[in-house]
Order: C-alpha cells, then structure tokens, then sequence
C-alpha cells in the first residue's frame, strides 16, 4: 500500500489565553474566516480553528485554539496537559479594559507553571478600533511586551487590523525555533464537550 506523503512541511499548536471578553474568539474568526460578528458564542473550555498557510516557503499547519474557562472550575483540571501542547501563545487583552490588561501578569504566571520553557509568545491588545473608550496606552502594551521579550500588535477583529499579522509573526517564530531544534513537531489536538453556549459580544 502507498504511503500518504504529509502535504505539510510543519504542523504549529498556537494558543490564545487572555480573560473572558477580550475578543479572543472574535480574533481567530477573523484570522481564519475573514468573519466578524458582533455577537458571537463564548468559549467554554476550548475551540479551534486550522488554517493552512505558506510561511518562508514552508507549508504549515496551523492549529489555533482558544482556551476559556469562563469561571468553569471543571475544565481547569485540563491546565497543565493544554499548556504542554503548544509551542506559541498569544496573550489577548482588551485596550478598553484595564482589567484584563493586569491579568496579562497572571497568564504570563500560568505559562511559566505549565508551559514549555521555550514556548514562543505574542502580546495582542485587541478592540484598538474603540479609541473613545481605550484606557490602555499602547506604550503601556508595549512597555508589558518588551519586559517579558516579545513582540507587541494592537489589533481589531472589527476593522481587521494587524490581526494576520499577529498570527505570521507568532508562526514565523515557532517555525525558526522548531527548524532550529530540528526533527518532526507534531502535537495532538485536545477535544473536548462543550456544554450549551452563551451569547456574548466581542470586538
């Protein structure tokens, strides 16, 4: 029997964490989709998209996967083999609420515990389209983003603003630290039931 080649050179596990509300949905329907809706369904344990891209003349897989608890202690117990499987994460925040801005600290807190040491990580600070009701400068962002190291987009999932360009430039960097290290990287997705969805609005 004929072997099935891997139509793809590489497959990359990319994460977003950020608290409930940032927009952290709307991001990846708008990265995947060119989709945008007001009002979406909010992410109760975990849901993801593939998209399949040409990347520096490589063809990657890319998994994109939104991990919520949305306050549903049950699905925390998925923590620590969630984080292991990734090899980038995009930490999402919300420039209209400061909040979620603050908790940045705490998810950075969540990777080091569970995460691998080399992960690759992105900082977003989303809904950059609703300058009336920002109250995180974006030097605030920036000043966050070069303290842990990393590179810093505002986006808006509304507008489409820079949202491909966070997910290339995360990608980018997984893919030069994986050829780096050399050997195949491929991870199993995690599934899970999600119970019913609540209606919540995103930007």
């Amino acid at each position: 029997m004929a072997r099935h080649e891997n139509p793809f050179d590489m497959q990359i596990k990319l994460l977003m964490i950020g608290d409930s509300g940032v927009g952290k949905t709307c991001l990846l329907l708008r990265y995947a989709n060119d989709s945008f809706s007001p009002t979406f369904i909010t992410t109760i344990g975990i849901d993801f998209k593939i998209k399949n891209i040409e990347l520096d003349n490589k063809k990657v897989k890319l998994q994109s996967q939104i991990w919520d608890t949305a306050g549903q202690e049950r699905f925390r117990t998925i923590t620590t083999s969630y984080f292991r499987g990734a090899q980038g994460i995009l930490l999402v925040y919300d420039v209209t609420d400061r909040a979620s801005f603050q908790s940045i600290r705490n998810w950075v807190g969540q990777i080091q515990q569970h995460a691998d040491v080399h992960v690759n990580k992105i900082l977003i600070g989303n809904k950059c389209d609703m300058t009336d009701d920002k109250v995180v400068s974006t030097e605030e962002g920036q000043a966050l983003a070069d303290e842990y190291g990393v590179k810093f987009f505002e986006t808006s999932a509304k507008n489409n603003i820079n949202v491909e360009s966070g997910f290339i430039e995360i990608a980018r960097e997984v893919k030069n630290r994986l050829m780096e290290e050399g050997g195949p990287h491929k991870k199993e997705s995690v599934n899970l039931t999600k119970p019913a969805p609540v209606k919540k609005g995103c930007c």
